[in-house]
């Protein structure tokens, strides 16, 4: 049994990197001493509620962390989700207070630690100014250099990972080293109805935020009914107060409108319900560094589209039928499918868990 630290900058965001940290967590606490550091986060019951996992392990913040997380949530709800910033400073936590630990697991992207590591990197946080990234801040070069990567090597004792093999290549083209690709863990969703007993309704889940774009899930299927299509609506998901404005709007969108429906922060129960009661999934965010949602729509039984962009596309196996480039574009695809009677025809349980759990521990070990 090893004293594994499992690192992650804040679990204030509910999002799909949260979900993989969790069942990091679960993966390894029965087999190593795991102890998890973070900036923020609300208590693992209420987490592992939304994620479905059973993490039980000790959680160190940094002292004052219960004025930072709220902090950086009122900055965030105006600049973005600040992951390079909260990272570089739970960096500076975890030097201080991780001694005696054998490994350092990330679960929060890329990291310069002085001790062995395995790292899984949903989207490279720094060196985005380095090779053009469009999305990286102003202050992306500071943030690198705070967290010593400024040279754009990766610590050689490091075992890199990632979520899909565009993940993977952002990684390469940044850092010159080819990651193992490891998806994230969505097990397949039993139970529901047959094709033909469902709702002729679209299901929009997972983050509420503008990156996400949720509110082109509304104007799809505003412009899927202009076709004539008698569709419905329900946006569901997370609304972490990072987003409390965007989530706003988006509610203002739903009370326009008698189709579409707005339920935010819900049961497992209450998702799994939707997904498995209604025909269509929609995913609006372009370059999605996998996909979790997308992943669910299909272990659901449920017709998913997605942008034509990002890890997505690993998810929907490339099916240009499921794919789209732009909201009138994303109309005309559900339409079509709408039109053509097209069913699922994915595996559901190509993502499961037990996978993903199995090979955490394979990785650690190898590191170790």
């Amino acid at each position: 049994m090893a004293r594994v630290a499992v690192v992650h900058n804040t679990l204030d965001l509910r999002s799909g990197a949260d979900a993989v940290c969790l069942h990091v967590c679960e993966a390894l606490q029965d087999v190593h001493d795991v102890t998890l550091f973070t900036l923020s986060h609300p208590p693992l019951s209420t987490l592992n509620g939304m994620f479905d996992t059973a993490a039980a392990v000790p959680v160190r913040t940094p002292p004052g962390s219960e004025f930072l997380g709220p902090a950086l949530e009122l900055v965030a709800d105006h600049a973005g989700p600040l992951l390079a910033p909260r990272s570089v400073l739970l960096d500076c936590f975890v030097r201080r207070h991780a001694q005696g630990v054998d490994l350092l697991v990330s679960t929060a992207n890329e990291f310069d630690f002085s001790r062995p590591s395995v790292q899984y990197v949903h989207y490279p946080q720094f060196n985005g100014r380095a090779v053009d990234d469009d999305d990286a801040g102003r202050l992306d070069p500071l943030w690198t250099r705070l967290a010593g990567l400024g040279d754009r090597r990766l610590p050689a004792d490091a075992t890199l990972v990632t979520n899909s093999s565009w993940t993977a290549e952002a990684v390469a083209e940044r850092y010159g080293r080819e990651p193992t690709v490891l998806h994230p863990p969505v097990d397949p969703i039993g139970g529901g109805l047959d094709w033909a007993e469902r709702e002729h309704g679209v299901v929009a889940a997972g983050r509420i935020a503008p990156d996400k774009r949720t509110l082109d899930a509304v104007r799809i299927v505003d412009a899927v009914r202009e076709r004539g299509h008698d569709v419905h609506l329900h946006v569901v998901g997370t609304a972490a107060p990072a987003y409390r404005s965007y989530v706003d709007r988006v509610a203002a969108a739903a009370d326009a409108r008698e189709y579409v429906s707005l339920e935010t922060d819900v049961s497992r129960n209450r998702l799994e319900s939707l997904l498995t009661t209604h025909r269509y999934g929609l995913s609006t965010k372009p370059d999605e560094h996998f996909g979790m949602t997308v992943a669910e729509y299909v272990a659901a039984g449920t017709l998913a589209f997605a942008p034509d962009s990002g890890g997505q596309r690993d998810v929907l196996d490339g099916a240009e039928e499921h794919l789209f480039s732009s909201v009138p574009d994303a109309a005309a695809t559900v339409s079509r499918a709408i039109e053509t009677g097209r069913e699922p025809s994915l595996p559901r349980d190509r993502f499961g868990r037990d996978r993903f759990h199995r090979r955490i521990r394979a990785l650690v070990a190898d590191r170790l």
